[in-house]
């Protein structure tokens, strides 16, 4: 069986896993924020970054990319995946269904936010994260790095997401 994860974030731009084959997909109740307060890979935790989750919100969808796992790699994928991912165990690693874009529901390897977690940080208005995305830096290079990969490579897959471009506008003005 294939293993799959859904990737909405950083995992578009950079697996680090071997993939056989990606598909988009559309994941159901979550949505996709900057509702993370990042003390590692984009800040610090004096000035922490904020990094995409999956906030959990009934109706919301989320579109993103289902990432078909290179058969034999699953063991060491899943191993890289939470050391990456579950570094301050801010994020719940669940299988959740989705539904690729040919019609087919999967289950994938999913990260979404804990809320009860102290780096959560969801509802903070577009500006503040863009004041935040704009100034932060952390182990894995600056905030701006992660939210500009991210809108690009959405838009080059045809995916649209009007606050993370408007994020991406604000944050270039401010760094202007």
């Amino acid at each position: 069986m294939t293993m799959w994860v859904f990737g909405y974030g950083s995992l578009l731009w950079n697996p680090g896993f071997p993939v056989a084959h990606s598909m988009i997909a559309t994941l159901d109740d979550y949505a996709r924020s900057f509702c993370m307060r990042s003390i590692h890979h984009r800040g610090t935790e004096a000035e922490p970054g904020l990094v995409l989750a999956l906030d959990e919100v009934q109706g919301a969808h989320c579109q993103g990319i289902a990432l078909a796992v290179q058969d034999g790699e699953e063991a060491q994928t899943l191993d890289c995946l939470r050391e990456r991912e579950l570094i301050s165990s801010a994020y719940l690693e669940k299988d959740l269904a989705v539904t690729l874009a040919d019609g087919q529901r999967i289950t994938a390897v999913t990260y979404v936010i804990d809320p009860n977690h102290v780096q959560y940080c969801g509802g903070l208005p577009l500006e503040e994260q863009a004041q935040i995305i704009a100034r932060a830096v952390g182990g894995r290079g600056p905030n701006t790095e992660y939210l500009f990969n991210t809108t690009s490579h959405l838009a080059e897959i045809g995916l649209h997401d009007p606050d993370l471009n408007w994020l991406a506008e604000r944050v270039r003005a401010l760094a202007a």
